[in-house]
């Protein structure tokens, strides 16, 4: 049995608010099924230098102005791999070329993306300039993008090189009131993100830029890159999906951002179309960093499972332990499901009913679906975590690696 109280769908879905809103909690409109969001508000007082510990988390939607993303070839996937048990060898063979040239890409735009380290500030002037423009040291305020449970996000621009930053404002009093867990407060999960998101710097995750923590002041500041461009399911595609062939360009975009955390020994935990930025070079960038986790060597056994829960694998429905890395593979599954069909794998009338569909029911499809991609879904949302596919696998599954037509944006 899972470990979950029924509830009315409504107050279910707007209880995934803390599991699932971006960044911290962003408040946004869905063009799915369901509309997987809802908030709350932050405020506090206290005088500590946080950075004495670690620092910085990173912004997940900051993008708000939707721009048409550029056509481009499929971006970056490392696919140094062989074939997975599915893939047939000649079809391997034929695609080889193709992932040859796709590596080569990623390690071009890998060796090109700054490697700057976060900067770390540990003084915060707030003030009015002359013309009334509201400041963070150099950054001038331009628009607040989102409102969540632990603070909120806004828009500011760099006087310094005139470009715009999202950045995460907190109060450190009231993250250390909020519990998270019985023996976590929300300011351990701010730390841990800030700690994490210090080791990232890949072109398909939002980079952290700088971390302002003034030991006199309560505020604490993420200084983000701002991904000026929109979100998956803005305005394109057909009804009810973006359609195979855009999926599977911001697809590889995924699967490509995704090995490297996991090669840097880093869960990310909430893999889902919310919180998948499209660049306006049209790269999808993976953001929100609060329940990601680390693990040393090749253990990657977790027991929290904060994710959102439409998006969680099986075994971590049961209360038990659960691989981070395979729960991941699961939630990319549940993802390019929703790209491509427009609706989730599983969904139930209660949390609980939505649990028990996830660990018992087989995914609907449609009978004219791409048979490639039929096999791709099915090794993602294999129920048992040992049979699923593994990232290197996925790289170089047939649907992955199959040249198609530039999507039409």
């Amino acid at each position: 049995m899972c470990p979950l109280l029924s509830q009315p769908f409504d107050e279910y879905m707007a209880s995934l608010e803390r599991f699932c809103c971006d960044c911290l909690g962003l408040r946004r409109k869905s063009t799915m099924n369901k509309d997987l969001a809802s908030e709350a508000p932050t405020r506090g007082t206290h005088k500590e230098n946080l950075l004495g510990t670690t620092t910085i988390d990173e912004t997940r939607k900051a993008s708000r102005k939707g721009g048409r993303p550029a056509s481009k070839s499929p971006l970056p996937l490392d696919t140094g791999c062989s074939a997975n048990g599915k893939a047939h060898e000649n079809v391997h063979n034929k695609f080889s070329k193709a992932s040859a040239k796709v590596s080569q890409i990623d390690s071009q735009e890998e060796a090109t993306h700054s490697s700057k380290p976060v900067k770390e500030t540990h003084h915060a002037l707030r003030y009015e300039d002359p013309e009334g423009n509201k400041m963070i040291n150099e950054y001038v305020r331009d628009c607040k993008i989102g409102t969540g449970s632990y603070g909120k996000v806004v828009l500011h621009r760099s006087r310094k090189d005139d470009k715009l930053y999202a950045i995460k404002i907190f109060h450190k009093s009231r993250l250390r009131k909020l519990r998270v867990a019985p023996a976590e407060t929300a300011l351990m999960d701010v730390l841990r993100e800030v700690s994490i998101m210090k080791k990232l710097d890949h072109p398909n995750i939002v980079k952290l830029v700088e971390v302002i923590d003034d030991p006199e002041s309560d505020y604490f500041y993420m200084v983000l890159e701002y991904v000026e461009g929109r979100w998956i399911f803005e305005g394109s595609g057909p009804p009810g999906g973006i359609g195979a062939e855009t999926a599977r360009k911001y697809f590889r975009d995924v699967v490509a951002g995704l090995m490297y955390l996991h090669k840097n020994h880093i869960v990310h935990g909430d893999i889902k179309p919310e919180n998948l930025l499209i660049s306006s070079e049209g790269r999808i960038k993976i953001g929100d960093f609060g329940v990601s986790r680390t693990f040393e060597d090749e253990n990657d056994e977790l027991r929290r499972s904060p994710g959102t829960p439409v998006y969680t694998a099986p075994e971590c429905c049961l209360g038990v332990t659960y691989r981070g890395r395979a729960a991941d593979v699961w939630a990319l599954g549940c993802t390019l499901y929703c790209m491509v069909l427009g609706r989730y794998p599983f969904v139930g009338d209660t949390l609980q009913g939505t649990y028990e569909r996830i660990v018992n029911d087989q995914f609907w499809f449609p009978g004219d679906m791409d048979p490639d991609l039929l096999s791709l879904l099915r090794g993602l949302l294999c129920k048992d975590p040992t049979k699923r596919l593994t990232l290197d696998e996925v790289a170089c599954h047939p649907w992955v690696l199959q040249v198609s037509p530039e999507p039409q944006t």
